[in-house]
């Protein structure tokens, strides 16, 4: 009989929310945390993260990026160039960090504002798939652009010169404050 057929996604689940306490540190606060579903909607919604790698001389490298989250593949989609410091420090070290930040809410007569934001850890990995890129920059694209026709535009003229990045999410967290 084969074991590894009775691995079901439950288990599955249940096994990687054991090694994610293993791995990553619990929120201190936990009355601040927002559930894991607000916490992906959040990463859903927002227009830029902070993308931050292990830089030159150990010193973080964090910068701001537009990016789409597929949450049916536990992934995030961003693009750049095909060289340069980033580059460079992924193939070093392929750990990442990211953040996102949702907008401020207000209560009524409330002057100070609610704040949610998600960190994300994982993996980042440069994609060579020249079909998998052109897709993910579409998903991508049409999440900032007003019109499909100016997606395909910029896809025809801007393609060729595109890396696509692509990170694995293994724990997330989020969060509201209230800035009092």
């Amino acid at each position: 009989v084969d074991t590894r057929a009775r691995i079901l996604p439950h288990s599955f689940a249940r096994i990687h929310k054991i090694w994610s306490a293993i791995m990553f540190r619990p929120m201190r606060r936990k009355s601040r945390a927002i559930s894991n579903e607000d916490a992906r909607a959040l990463l859903a919604s927002a227009k830029r993260g902070v993308f931050a790698v292990n830089g030159d001389d150990d010193y973080p490298f964090a910068f701001p990026v537009d990016y789409y989250y597929d949450e049916p593949a536990g992934s995030i989609f961003f693009h750049g160039a095909k060289t340069g410091y980033k580059v460079d420090a992924l193939k070093r070290c392929n750990k990442i960090c990211f953040t996102v930040i949702g907008p401020n809410r207000f209560e009524e007569n409330d002057w100070a504002p609610y704040v949610q934001s998600v960190i994300v850890y994982g993996t980042c990995t440069l994609v060579d798939d020249d079909t998998e890129t052109e897709e993910r920059v579409r998903e991508l694209a049409l999440k900032y652009y007003p019109t499909r026709a100016e997606v395909e535009n910029e896809i025809s003229k801007h393609l060729a010169g595109v890396q696509l990045y692509r990170i694995d999410i293994e724990h997330l967290t989020g969060k509201q404050v209230h800035e009092k």
